[in-house]
């Protein structure tokens, strides 16, 4: 690693530096042109200088002025477009991208595999594959940063926040929380480990065998009685899950809402917050029942029903 400048080991990195050098450039440019007209007339307009003085003509410095702010609006709004587009283009995950959960709490982070895995303050990752974090936090708030990959993103209490990345090269990397979080804030730290996928497979065969994250959610959904209304065959008129996951559901106020993780994590906590159109308002809330670290596989478990063929 460059004592001065830290490696590009996301394709979110190369495009971040892509705009940080352009932006530097274009700032350096202005400054030197600013620079060079300032020590230019100070020079030529100096006491007892020769040079021609008096107003210009109205024509010369209507059309310079007018020219230098047109010039200078639209080279801001290309800039604006493009490093939105391109940040914003980074930020949406693909819809099979790799989805590992992480959950912050004083002072360290928790994260869970697809397989099940648990980690703490470590996060094991394939390189060259799209990855999507789905984070959320015990306590206070807390952020995700990864300043090799150029990444950083508040973890939220009470709700999921979500990153995505993509690693370019194996290694290990440094992970921090950049958000003041109490007396051992500078202690959260940990490392993200970028593996090969075929190292990857293998340091997750060597694991310890467990369930899956659907698998142990599961498990959460029926000691909790969550069938007792949404299984098959409930006496209870509740809203089916199968499916559920990334639909536009129907609301009894009007209007609809996307079934991401958020809706299905605030209709176990606040039932009465979103009210499906045709369903009444009988479910309990979970609040204080369920501990995030359930709340995560269970969300998992609802993510993965599907209605049979």
């Amino acid at each position: 690693m460059n004592a001065f400048y830290l490696p590009q080991a996301s394709t979110q990195a190369q495009a971040e530096d892509r705009i940080f050098l352009t932006l530097l450039v274009l700032s350096g440019a202005v400054l030197l042109l600013v620079l060079a007209l300032v020590v230019g007339f100070s020079i030529r307009y100096r006491a007892g200088s020769k040079a021609r003085r008096g107003p210009l003509p109205a024509w010369v410095s209507h059309e310079v002025e007018i020219g230098w702010t047109v010039a200078t609006l639209f080279l801001f709004l290309f800039l604006f477009w493009w490093t939105i587009s391109a940040q914003l283009r980074l930020q949406i995950p693909p819809a099979n991208a790799f989805e590992i959960h992480v959950v912050a709490k004083q002072w360290m982070w928790k994260v869970q595999q697809p397989s099940g895995v648990r980690e703490i303050d470590t996060l094991h990752a394939p390189a060259g594959i799209p990855v999507k974090l789905v984070m959320t936090s015990q306590d206070v708030i807390h952020s995700f940063a990864v300043p090799a990959f150029r990444l950083k993103q508040d973890v939220l209490p009470g709700r999921y926040t979500e990153m995505s990345f993509q690693a370019t090269q194996p290694g290990t990397y440094q992970l921090f929380c950049d958000q003041y979080c109490g007396l051992d804030h500078s202690r959260m730290t940990g490392q993200v480990v970028i593996l090969s996928p075929a190292d990857y497979a293998r340091w997750v065969a060597a694991q310890p065998e467990g369930d899956s994250l659907a698998a142990q959610g599961e498990a959460i959904f029926a000691s909790s009685g969550c069938g007792g209304c949404h299984g098959q065959g409930a006496a209870v008129h509740a809203p089916p899950l199968e499916d559920l996951y990334g639909s536009d559901v129907p609301l009894a106020g009007g209007g609809f809402v996307r079934a991401d993780e958020g809706y299905i994590r605030d209709a176990i906590l606040q039932p009465r917050k979103n009210i499906p159109a045709g369903y009444e308002p009988v479910m309990p809330s979970f609040q204080g029942a369920l501990s995030e670290d359930q709340l995560v596989p269970l969300v998992a478990y609802i993510k993965s029903l599907k209605a049979k063929p």
